[in-house]
């Protein structure tokens, strides 16, 4: 509770705050006061995450949480005012105006002046606030006299102003999960001081699936019904609270259906439902029809995108389209709601299939599906990308229908939770009969390309932070130091371990980095963490990021990889990506390492090696002259040196692409893997001939080949490669990318 300025809090005070506590609803007892208490939101505050540093660390920068109701964004901003050591400031977007903005300015301003102290304004609802406010802010959070943390429901790119967008991170918020939802709904029921734990109350299994299904994600309206479920039954002669199916179905009767007919959710399931008219696809069509209709959507603004896309992407290819489409308006204005839904899906169905058939029935499937399931969210490639792409992805990944042949290509259009889902069968009748065998074929090929994972759904980013010049220009000198090999290397790396901006990164083998700064580049609002193998390669490593900024830079752990039997200091930390370069180079004695791999890698998360594969490599025998040698020298020289690369006894080498596949899928990994061939070309040097030619070193190149020459071979091999001095080669080196998830 906020202190008045001005008097001192009395008894009185703290007693109305007791009381308002203990009769506060619900899920107002229940909010989370700790991170530990915290429930779901492990793409943002899970151990490790960039968020989750900060809080801990008391180092906060302007934030603003965006995220669907119940989720917990008000809930974050209490926890940190729990947990920092600066002043805090609640406000709401709806209850204040510009003269509360001033005040706290003014009171921020005065506690820098007296104490040295921060402040941290909280504003729920900052959607709310018009322009004027907003610029009204800008200016305090600009220059750092305040911290801003935002809570809001709408896009904050389409209502916060750009100059606030800018210099805030955000953090995006999903709706919670089931398991998440029933942690919540148990603890709820076992809690004796703010829950019923005191009570004796049952609840059928059936009956909390019932509630937590309907709360669609939102943990503030299973809280609600809970209690109202709770509140409302009588306890039976044993002091037993008994819920059942038909207590949870009279506490939460409907399903609440997220959208908003100006907003971000608006533009995102129109954006889906054009994409999938124009890819022909009238099952994900329906879908969405379905969930604009039953969130309320005016059907004419429908009709209007349909009168355009009738004209856009249908045209002459099927001139009765807009024909359609025009008697299927008309028709609705003159029937209304409900029947009107028959025309809206008719028209539909028409664009999407080019053909007219009374399979419109099939829209009452989808609007059963909408009424009866959880809530699909629109994949990621199918939304507006017109305000957020650089934020949050959105479009990204869309696949353009036309720039293929037949104007159709196999990809998602349906939520994630409806893959596979059919609601459109055409039937045997008229002309709707010469295309049942397109629409058949169509998804048989889209399913067998969802199953390859070719037409799945990108994943949505999930949070963004304004750039910061200063360090992407660092970072890339730094990313920009290595060959143009490395670099292909690298770039094969990350397009295989799909990255996102929240992600825990572990690389295995950092070395000088390769794919360590990358990775940070890639990860703002994620974490990077970074083994290495000595003191001397820890320090290179720091070496490198003096400007960078404290909280982003990789956490560097000593680990020497060739160690047995050695469990990976981590903590129990688990990590989206685990890249490793060359970090299997001995694999026979480092299988060990696999199971370790698997015990930090989060489930889903993927394991992408780029591996060097020396049998396959580049062989000294190419850059000597063959007339230097007898015929029977010159095979006994190919033949040795062909044994060096085959050797069992040697567990660099002991090893090809098959053995490494072999010991993932062992270890629990399915795997898909490509050969990279790199070619670079490089100087011979002296320090080459002398590792070459070192006697005293029994793992060289001319003492392990030695054994299988004579004396006067052995002396040629030495002049042949000694005159290799100063030459310009192409050495050819061949890499495996190994993507490994596990099973």
């Amino acid at each position: 509770m906020k202190k008045q300025k001005g008097r001192k809090p009395s008894l009185f005070d703290a007693a109305l705050e007791d009381h308002l506590a203990r009769e506060a609803p619900l899920a107002a007892r229940m909010r989370p006061r700790t991170l530990d208490e915290f429930v779901g939101q492990e793409h943002i505050i899970g151990p490790g995450r960039l968020l989750r540093r900060a809080i801990q660390a008391d180092q906060l920068s302007s934030l603003i949480f965006y995220g669907p109701p119940g989720t917990g964004k008000t809930t974050l901003a209490r926890i940190i005012a729990n947990t920092t050591k600066a002043h805090f400031i609640a406000i709401n977007a709806v209850l204040a105006g510009v003269k509360d903005i001033r005040a706290a300015i003014e009171e921020a301003q005065e506690r820098r002046r007296l104490y040295g102290q921060r402040t941290i304004l909280f504003v729920d609802e900052v959607h709310r606030f018009n322009k004027a406010q907003q610029d009204a802010l800008l200016p305090w959070v600009e220059n750092g006299t305040v911290i801003l943390i935002g809570a809001t429901t709408e896009n904050p790119y389409f209502e916060v102003i750009k100059p606030l967008v800018s210099r805030s991170r955000i953090f995006q918020l999903k709706p919670l999960s089931e398991d998440d939802l029933r942690k919540i709904a148990e603890r709820a029921l076992s809690d004796p001081e703010r829950g019923y734990g005191k009570l004796n109350v049952q609840i059928d299994p059936d009956a909390l699936d019932h509630l937590i299904n309907v709360a669609n994600g939102d943990a503030r309206a299973l809280l609600n019904a809970l209690e109202l479920a709770v509140e409302t039954t009588p306890p039976d002669e044993n002091g037993v609270i008994h819920i059942d199916m038909a207590v949870a179905e009279e506490s939460i009767q409907r399903r609440a259906v997220l959208y908003d007919k100006e907003g971000d959710v608006h533009f995102d399931t129109i954006s889906a439902f054009i994409k999938s008219l124009r890819g022909s696809d009238p099952d994900a069509a329906l879908y969405w029809l379905a969930k604009m209709v039953y969130a309320g959507e005016d059907p004419r603004f429908i009709f209007r995108r349909m009168l355009i896309l009738a004209s856009e992407d249908v045209g002459l290819a099927d001139p009765n389209a807009i024909a359609v489409v025009t008697a299927c308006a008309e028709a609705f204005d003159r029937v209304g709601l409900p029947e009107g839904q028959f025309h809206l899906a008719q028209a539909a169905l028409y664009l999407a299939t080019a053909l007219k058939s009374n399979s419109v029935m099939a829209y009452f499937d989808a609007l059963k599906t909408v009424e009866e399931e959880r809530e699909g969210e629109v994949p990621t490639h199918l939304r507006d990308a017109s305000r957020d792409k650089e934020g949050f992805g959105h479009g990204k990944g869309y696949v353009y229908p036309h720039a293929y042949r037949d104007h159709w290509v196999a990809q998602q259009y349906l939520p994630d939770n409806l893959k596979g889902k059919i609601f459109y069968r055409p039937s045997d009748q008229g002309y709707e009969a010469h295309i049942r065998d397109l629409v058949e074929r169509r998804r048989e090929a889209q399913l067998a390309a969802m199953l390859e994972g070719s037409a799945a759904a990108p994943p949505e980013v999930l949070t963004y932070a304004p750039g910061d010049r200063a360090t992407e220009r660092w970072l890339q000198r730094t990313l920009s130091r290595v060959g143009e090999h490395l670099a292909r290397e690298r770039e094969r790396v990350f397009a295989a371990a799909r990255v996102q901006r929240h992600h825990l990164v572990l690389d295995l083998r950092a070395g000088s980095g390769l794919l360590t700064w990358e990775a940070v580049r890639r990860t703002p609002e994620g974490g990077v963490w970074a083994l290495t193998e000595s003191p001397r390669d820890a320090q290179a490593l720091a070496s490198f990021y003096p400007e960078l900024d404290p909280l982003r830079r990789p956490r560097v752990v000593l680990y020497p990889l060739e160690g047995r039997d050695r469990g990976l200091p981590l903590r129990e930390r688990l990590f989206d990506v685990v890249l490793g370069r060359n970090a299997l180079t001995h694999l026979p004695v480092q299988v060990h390492l696999l199971e370790e791999v698997k015990r930090v890698l989060r489930p889903g998360g993927r394991f992408v090696l780029a591996q060097r594969v020396p049998r396959r490599g580049q062989r000294l025998s190419a850059f000597l002259p063959r007339h230097a040698f007898d015929a029977e020298t010159w095979a006994r020289l190919r033949a040795a040196e062909e044994a060096l690369f085959t050797d069992p006894s040697d567990p660099m080498t002991a090893w090809d692409v098959a053995d490494l596949r072999a010991a993932l899928e062992a270890a629990g990994f399915s795997v898909e893997e490509e050969l990279l061939t790199l070619n670079a070309e490089i100087r011979i040097t002296r320090a080459h001939i002398r590792r070459w030619l070192d006697e005293d070193n029994p793992r060289s190149y001319i003492a392990r080949i030695a054994n299988h020459l004579s004396g006067e071979a052995v002396q040629a091999l030495r002049q042949a490669l000694s005159a290799l001095e100063g030459r310009q080669v192409t050495w050819r080196s061949v890499t495996v990318i190994i993507t490994a998830e596990l099973r």
